[in-house]
């Protein structure tokens, strides 16, 4: 199965937390985390419609500016989902800039704001166009599913880092892929076109439903019904990546955190103290390597990708490393 999510931290294990995932043949990348950004192109930290904050402390979350400042004159609608509270603190932000001659800028830039509570889902617009005047609007209970934003869903767990802190997992509805031996036996071209094939089976559309084969872009198109082309596709369960940081080894933190991770293809968790510091661990409230290995575990998680290792283990990434993979019960990825 050839993967659609292709995520990467963007510090190393040692940096500031980050990771970018895109999608594949998908316009809008996610990201989780913004501390520090330098890692990304100008043309990457434009294609990010989905931004996941865990929390608003500084590295997490400080180099927002870096990613909103190529989008000031763009066509553009970011989405920002963080832990409560995050609205206010999101408005005080981009209020420490003058908007003064915005109105002179057309193309639209929108970003929609959600807060995750314990039973509620706060939400709040900003437009660059009003100076990002806060508008809030109705809440919404608090589903499953934070954001459905088509072919991927966002789920998040509230977790306690002496803040709230949240943790994410980001999944298809579904994996579809083309079986090439089939075209190939039937003569038709890969191409653009298997796109199409692909959301209108995603989409559930009726047999009827014409898809145009072509080989090319521009190139004239003879449409078939879908229901002859749908045994091209086939579905299995999809992708889920998680990411998990910040929160302490309690009872509650690591039933929410097993929970969300669950079965997940890859997990990206926090482990920045050794197992025999569990004690300086507990009092900043943060994972071992042993806790952090144990989630992963518990969870069935299939790749495991540790991060945000503490300062005071320089030299010692080797021995932080087996802790992990001793508690995780199997290699880690790489």
């Amino acid at each position: 199965m050839r993967p659609t999510l292709h995520p990467r931290l963007l510090n190393g294990r040692t940096g500031d937390p980050g990771v970018f995932m895109e999608a594949l043949h998908a316009p809008d990348a996610v990201l989780f985390d913004c501390g520090d950004l330098a890692a990304l192109s100008t043309g990457h930290l434009l294609r990010v419609g989905l931004l996941c904050v865990s929390h608003a402390h500084m590295d997490h979350w400080a180099d927002l500016d870096r990613l909103l400042r190529p989008l000031i004159g763009r066509e553009k609608l970011l989405r920002i989902v963080g832990p409560p509270g995050f609205a206010e603190r999101l408005h005080h932000r981009l209020a420490s800039y003058t908007w003064n001659l915005v109105d002179r800028i057309a193309p639209v830039l929108r970003i929609e704001a959600t807060e995750v509570h314990p039973d509620r889902q706060r939400r709040a617009d900003f437009c660059l166009q009003t100076g990002f005047a806060r508008e809030d609007r109705d809440d919404a209970p608090r589903g499953d599913v934070v954001l459905d934003l088509g072919a991927l869903r966002l789920r998040a767990a509230l977790l306690d880092h002496g803040t709230p802190s949240l943790g994410f997992a980001v999944e298809e509805a579904m994996h579809l892929n083309v079986w090439r031996t089939r075209l190939e036996e039937r003569g038709l071209p890969t191409g653009p076109w298997l796109a199409a094939l692909k959301d209108a089976v995603a989409r559930g559309l009726p047999d009827t439903h014409p898809i145009p084969v072509f080989a090319r872009a521009g190139e004239a198109a003879a449409a078939q019904p879908l229901g002859a082309l749908r045994d091209l596709v086939g579905i299995t369960p999809g992708q889920r990546i998680a990411y998990l940081t910040d929160f302490g080894d309690t009872p509650a933190n690591r039933a929410a955190a097993v929970a969300l991770a669950r079965d997940a293809d890859m997990l990206f968790i926090e482990a920045p103290f050794l197992a025999a510091d569990a004690a300086i661990a507990a009092d900043r409230m943060h994972m071992t390597t042993a806790s952090a290995g144990a989630i992963a575990r518990e969870a069935g998680v299939r790749r495991l990708e540790p991060f945000h290792l503490s300062p005071r283990y320089t030299g010692q990434e080797a021995t932080w490393l087996a802790e992990i993979e001793s508690a995780f019960g199997g290699p880690l990825w790489p």
